[in-house]
């Protein structure tokens, strides 16, 4: 038996998100249905983290066992064969027994588009949330840096989903503009339920000038949703990487 560790990629546009659910079309789903198919014997996978309809990803991590012999290389080879256009497997490796993919990282790296141009791009219209209106990433950037460090992060923490605490470590906020296009990229060592997307809808109200930079340390300090702003759309969002710490496998 062989516990293999998969980095994979996903549009997440016509997923109903990356948890199996029954009746609708899910990242796990079709993986694990693919798995069962390549290897010959039934796939349940772990996750790094769960992705939300219509968010993408570059470096989700996922695990899973299997008695196959098909060289542990070859296997995102054979993956793509079989698998939808929307899904890529990027690389596998072999991992130690105690390997899970979510317990056992200890960042991971978020990127959020914005496409900050009066007329859209067609090509991104997947992938980034239009704001015609020009913003101040100046502001944005000052913001920001309110973020940084561990904080309770429970104003930028939808409902539905209780973890516990909402501490977190907010390791980079990077706010860069590339000709139209603003990129926001983010990395904690771990993010609650929508708090990326908040994070970004709150930029964004501030790059807008609806609100000043120096109120995200009340926003953070309140510790209650409604003082944040809105939550951005999901296809600007994508997980890009997973990252792990020296272990023992």
């Amino acid at each position: 038996m062989r516990h293999i560790k998969l980095i994979i990629g996903y549009d997440g546009t016509d997923f109903h998100g990356f948890q199996r659910q029954k009746g609708f079309r899910t990242v796990q789903g079709e993986l694990e249905r693919t798995l069962t198919i390549l290897l010959g014997h039934p796939v349940s996978i772990k996750v790094a983290g769960r992705t939300d309809a219509g968010v993408h990803a570059e470096g989700q991590v996922v695990s899973f066992w299997t008695t196959c012999p098909i060289p542990v290389e070859r296997l995102p080879l054979a993956l793509n064969s079989l698998l939808p256009d929307d899904i890529v497997a990027k690389k596998a490796t072999e991992v130690g027994p105690d390997f899970h993919p979510r317990f056992d990282a200890t960042s991971r790296v978020y990127r959020y588009l914005i496409d900050n141009r009066i007329s859209p791009s067609v090509l991104l219209k997947r992938f980034a949330w239009h704001i015609p209106t020009l913003l101040d990433i100046k502001a944005m950037r000052q913001a920001a840096q309110y973020l940084i460090g561990v904080h309770d992060f429970a104003s930028f923490h939808a409902s539905g989903s209780d973890l516990g605490s909402t501490v977190r470590e907010m390791k980079k906020i990077n706010i860069t503009r590339r000709g139209g296009l603003i990129v926001i990229t983010m990395e904690a060592n771990a993010f609650l339920y929508h708090m990326a997307r908040i994070i970004v809808g709150t930029l964004v109200e501030i790059g807008l000038g609806e609100k000043q930079p120096e109120e995200m340390r009340a926003i953070l300090e309140s510790r209650h949703r409604s003082a944040a702003g809105k939550t951005a759309p999901p296809q600007g969002l994508c997980l890009m990487q997973v990252k792990y710490g020296k272990r023992r496998w």
